[in-house]
């Protein structure tokens, strides 16, 4: 009973500390990802779209806005966790969360939730900003909230495993730039995949973004490239798979013991 306490404690404690630490420079975390994403609709939607007009018989920018806002939860979840892991590492507070009578995966889920906060809220602010320009709702709202909550666990567990590795502040920079950023954008926001030649369908059907931002877009939208079980099959096995491996990596002492 005291253990299931000190786990309780810690987890709550763990959450709140997250989510005050990006809401307390919220001018950093929040508002830039909100005007990024004004930008994309401004330029996409209401220049570029007044071209395309529609996509795969949708008004393009009613198209576009789902992957504008995945866009913002994904790069959010990510950057908090790698970046509050690595925080913890180099002010050495992560040690004394490891000797203390927490379970790793308690820590884990601390980080994980704190992730998800600022990936929901950045989504939710870009969604009320998409007002400005569409009136779309969702189509399957229970579609939408699973499909946001668990691709911004999905990146929030990617985020740790990147700060479990980091050494120093540039390599908490590199995924979200070299491998982060090309995935997102290559993963439909602006265009649908069946426009693609053969081959590059083909590829493209390797990116799991492709299955997030297709699976959000059904939940708004009602239509996707791929079947919404595809997304949520992705979804899970990425989340599975990259819990195992952060688990793995904290019991193991990678990136925390000297």
């Amino acid at each position: 009973m005291k253990h299931l306490l000190n786990e309780r404690v810690a987890f709550q404690t763990l959450v709140r500390k997250e989510i005050r630490r990006f809401m307390r420079i919220w001018v950093q975390t929040l508002v830039p990802p909100v005007i990024n994403a004004l930008l994309y609709l401004l330029i996409f939607g209401g220049l570029i779209g007044t071209r395309i007009r529609e996509m795969d018989g949708i008004p393009y920018m009613d198209f576009i806005v789902p992957g504008i806002i995945m866009m913002g939860v994904i790069t959010n979840s990510y950057g908090n966790v790698s970046s509050s892991f690595f925080g913890a590492k180099m002010q050495k507070y992560i040690e004394e969360l490891l000797v203390s009578p927490v379970s790793n995966i308690t820590i884990v889920a601390g980080f994980i939730i704190g992730g998800v906060a600022r990936g929901l809220a950045v989504g939710l602010l870009v969604a009320l900003v998409s007002l400005l320009f569409t009136q779309i709702s969702p189509v399957h709202p229970i579609i939408t909230v699973l499909v946001m909550v668990l691709t911004s666990i999905t990146f929030s567990l990617a985020g740790l495993i990147n700060g479990i590795f980091a050494e120093k502040f540039d390599d908490i920079s590199i995924v979200p730039n070299f491998i982060l950023a090309p995935l997102t954008y290559l993963g439909g926001i602006f265009y649908s995949v069946s426009l693609l030649p053969p081959l590059w369908e083909m590829i493209s059907r390797l990116n799991p973004v492709l299955y997030m931002i297709n699976g959000f877009r059904y939940g708004i939208l009602g239509a996707s490239d791929m079947p919404i079980w595809q997304s949520f099959a992705v979804i899970t096995f990425f989340i599975f798979m990259l819990g195992f491996i952060a688990m793995r990596l904290l019991n193991r002492g990678v990136g925390t013991k000297q």
